[in-house]
């Protein structure tokens, strides 16, 4: 599970971009942020969702305005994408990692989030 945060972010999108992207679990992202690893948390859902309750830190940036911002996108880390139930942040995941990023999507969501939420 581990072995992506090793990586850098690629110069060059990766090849294949089209694959599905790789998936993490909830509890295992939650394990990570205990540990203090440094990842960016990407909250791809639009404002008044994340106002209603995200992971204490995450980055704000709409599914819809993604491709515009990603130059926002911290690039000496991996990525973790969030949205309500996955769907939205696999869709974000596919066009960072055609842009390449290392990222992973949260499957299942904020939905099935085991942590505390920040407002």
């Amino acid at each position: 599970m581990l072995e992506w945060l090793l990586g850098k972010r690629r110069t060059t999108p990766a090849s294949g971009s089209k694959a599905k992207s790789n998936n993490i679990s909830p509890a295992d992202v939650l394990n990570l942020l205990q540990a203090g690893t440094k990842v960016t948390i990407l909250d791809v859902r639009e404002q008044q969702e994340f106002r209603s309750g995200h992971i204490k830190g995450a980055q704000l940036i709409p599914l819809g305005q993604l491709a515009k911002r990603t130059h926002e996108i911290r690039d000496d880390r991996p990525v973790i994408t969030v949205c309500r139930s996955g769907n939205r942040s696999a869709q974000a995941a596919r066009l960072l990692r055609g842009k390449g990023f290392e990222v992973q999507n949260m499957s299942g969501g904020m939905s099935r989030w085991p942590g505390k939420v920040a407002k």
